[in-house]
């Protein structure tokens, strides 16, 4: 049978229809957030479909005519070459776990899974492991029987952030900071790492990491970035709190602090699946209260907000002073710039 690969546009109201109903065929949701899509068409009928965001393969289903006959394989390669004309390559997916044999068969490697439900993988074989060992390396030796871990995102680091640390490391012989390496926020990962290592300056015990594809990103919860549904946020919630697991496993993290969120409607549920799956785990989740000026807790989105009206002496009060020069800079001004262009930067 003679089978045609075509791109499927948003705009093609005919094609994201039959899109749809094959995704709903199979019990998957149209998610929402998606750069790519193309499908597999037996003349008029769409019978295999695939897309990607970022570096991850989404919303992969083929038809119920069509199952057996290797589309799937014709789809995910399609894809997977359109990813390295981008310079894309290592990739991941999520799938349910009836599906891990298929996955393997193309070359995905598991990296964990939420019971029977659901499947992460990644392309590239002993790409997780390689991981762990690099955090390994970059935590000092003896390791400690006491250790904490703290993931931020820090756009960017602020007096807030700083608290947070201070009292996480106080209660800890080594804390694990992890800063989020996706490049989605509106400062960029290379500046809000750099502002993070001169912020925490000075407070003893710190340990550095990158998260990078693995904690908080777009392969395991790309909702942080992105308007979703309250299921998906708790489904990509809870695996992004597995692959944490397995990295606390490996550096013998037996705490979590976190700050209270007031604000951020996602990273409020991010913290109640946390409370959930940790527990039954051994890690401890400590949730300490947030620093406040005056009678508000400081964040983030209050600063940006004051960065992009160049409020710095309202900014003095709520960063630190490496955070507030490095704003003052010449590199600085372009980034409140772009800032003041994006309008609003809450992080919803």
């Amino acid at each position: 049978m003679d089978y045609q690969l075509h791109r499927i546009l948003p705009g093609e109201t005919a094609a994201q229809q039959q899109l749809v109903a094959l995704l709903h065929q199979q019990n998957i949701r149209l998610d929402p957030h998606l750069e790519y899509t193309v499908g597999l068409y037996d003349g008029p009928r769409l019978a295999a479909t695939g897309s990607f965001f970022g570096n991850t393969l989404r919303c992969l289903a083929v038809g119920q005519d069509y199952q057996g006959l290797g589309l799937l394989n014709t789809v995910v390669s399609h894809l997977v070459s359109e990813l390295a004309q981008r310079q894309i390559f290592h990739l991941f997916v999520y799938t349910k776990g009836k599906n891990l044999p298929f996955f393997r068969d193309l070359g995905f490697y598991e990296i964990c899974r939420l019971e029977d439900s659901l499947v992460f993988l990644e392309n590239r074989k002993g790409g997780f492991e390689r991981y762990l060992s690099r955090l390994e390396r970059e935590t000092p030796p003896p390791a400690s029987p006491a250790c904490g871990a703290v993931v931020m995102n820090a756009n960017p680091f602020t007096n807030g952030h700083r608290y947070l640390v201070e009292q996480a490391a106080a209660d800890c012989q080594t804390l694990h900071l992890f800063v989020v390496s996706e490049d989605r926020s509106a400062i960029p990962f290379p500046v809000r790492y750099r502002l993070v290592q001169e912020g925490v300056s000075g407070i003893p015990h710190v340990v550095l990491h990158q998260t990078e594809s693995y904690l908080i990103s777009s392969a395991t919860f790309p909702s942080y970035f992105l308007r979703d549904s309250d299921e998906a946020i708790r489904m990509q919630a809870a695996l992004d709190v597995e692959v944490f697991c397995r990295i606390a496993h490996r550096l013998r993290i037996t705490r979590r602090f976190v700050g209270e969120e007031p604000f951020s409607h996602v990273t409020g549920i991010y913290n109640d699946v946390m409370a959930q799956r940790l527990r039954p785990t051994g890690i401890a989740l400590t949730i300490l209260p947030r620093l406040t000026q005056g009678d508000r807790p400081i964040s983030a989105s209050a600063v940006r907000r004051l960065l992009a009206a160049e409020d710095f002496p309202a900014l003095e009060q709520l960063v630190p002073p490496s955070t507030l020069a490095f704003f003052r800079s010449p590199e600085g001004a372009k980034i409140i710039e772009q800032l003041r262009q994006l309008g609003d930067t809450t992080h919803y």
